[in-house]
């Protein structure tokens, strides 16, 4: 039995901390003492498991600033986990083991400062997410791209989410050329969704839909949420059918806020205002609801690094229409499970439209998804992959 940290810099909603928090609960499962530390945890805003006491949480850093006038939030970020870090090693906290992931400048620390084993999940290179169109900003870049580079390498072992991931982070961190990732898929919640929410209220969707497409994302321009409305405006017959776009909103991020209200207009351009709805910040419950309730997943994202997603709407028998790049290639089964498709409104509209004339096809492709994910990213193999990965770490 080890003690395993989790070193995460917010612990909010999204792909990233559903994928730290369901390790954490499969190292707990096989009986391991674990906890999270994070620099800002909000109870209003977070996974039931980090609110309800099943997993620890201590937060550390939430006095310092996310960022500087708006600007800095990189830099921000990794002052705000490598504070993480040095709470931990004089905290007084026992750790045989950390897992840290988005940010890899606190990994140097902990491998000088401490004997504890090290492992980073990089769900994506942080070098690879953001634009260097000036030369003020590229100057800015080039010594935290190289801190993440140096941190990165210094982790005992290095995680990713996908097979596309890891083919990305050989091509950008060119001096670890030494170095394999190991691929570790996140899961869907198998327990949590398999709960009874046939009572769950969802307010604002209209009665007596036929066709409802669904859009679960953040609310972020990357996540290409507007193709679903520019497919939705392809379509020919709208009797019936709805989209409900539901995504993480967090009114201290200014994207969320100006990409919502971008939508917004968007739907009113496209004279979609009575077939599509909006919702923010959905509970875990009305996800699960949603998911089963839909007709199929409408999932946007070009080169979504794994996209969870898409797995958990498989779990829910629902098919899914996906980008055909990126970690969608490596989940999603085409014309089994869903189909992959071009980026481009008239391509989804395509597919959107063989659920709305043939009925069968979501039942048919709803149970080939939960075949395959219960057959390739079921919750004891992971658990079991993760389990041998601490144990060889620590033997």
């Amino acid at each position: 039995m080890a003690n395993v940290v989790f070193l995460h810099p917010d612990l909010g909603i999204g792909g990233a901390e559903r994928a730290m928090i369901d390790a954490a609960l499969a190292l707990k499962g096989r009986g391991h003492n674990v906890q999270f530390l994070t620099s800002h945890h909000s109870t209003t805003h977070c996974f039931e498991e980090t609110r309800d006491g099943t997993l620890k949480v201590t937060v550390s850093g939430n006095w310092l600033p996310r960022s500087i006038c708006g600007l800095c939030y990189a830099l921000c970020a990794y002052l705000r986990m490598m504070w993480a870090a040095l709470y931990l090693i004089i905290s007084g906290i026992k750790f045989d083991v950390v897992i840290c992931d988005q940010v890899a400048t606190c990994v140097p620390l902990l491998r000088w400062f401490t004997r504890a084993k090290i492992i980073f999940y990089c769900h994506f290179p942080d070098l690879l997410l953001t634009e260097r169109k000036t030369t003020l900003k590229r100057i800015y870049r080039k010594p935290l791209d190289y801190l993440e580079e140096y941190g990165t390498g210094k982790a005992h072992v290095i995680l990713v989410n996908s097979q596309f991931t890891a083919e990305v982070f050989k091509k950008t961190f060119t001096s670890l050329n030494d170095v394999s990732p190991e691929v570790v898929y996140p899961i869907p919640s198998f327990e949590a969704f398999a709960t009874d929410v046939s009572n769950v209220q969802i307010e604002d969707i209209p009665q007596n839909i036929r066709i409802l497409f669904l859009s679960i994302n953040r609310y972020e321009r990357k996540k290409n949420l507007s193709l679903a409305l520019h497919a939705m405006s392809k379509l020919e017959n709208l009797d019936g059918v709805h989209l409900v776009m539901a995504g993480g909103y967090d009114d201290r991020v200014r994207e969320n806020v100006e990409y919502y209200e971008e939508l917004w207009r968007l739907r009113e351009k496209l004279s979609l205002k009575d077939h599509v709805t909006f919702l923010r910040s959905i509970s875990f419950e009305q996800k699960s609801a949603l998911l089963r309730k839909a007709t199929c997943l409408i999932y946007t994202p070009s080169n979504e690094h794994f996209g969870i997603t898409p797995l958990e709407a498989m779990l829910c028998q629902t098919p899914v229409i996906a980008v055909a790049s990126g970690g969608p290639l490596e989940t999603i089964s085409h014309n089994e499970t869903g189909y992959l498709s071009k980026e481009e409104p008239n391509e989804f509209a395509k597919y959107m439209k063989k659920f709305a004339e043939n009925p069968k096809l979501e039942k048919t492709m709803g149970e080939a998804g939960e075949r395959r994910v219960k057959r390739k990213f079921s919750f004891e193999a992971y658990s079991n992959q993760l389990e041998h990965i601490v144990h060889d770490l620590l033997r």
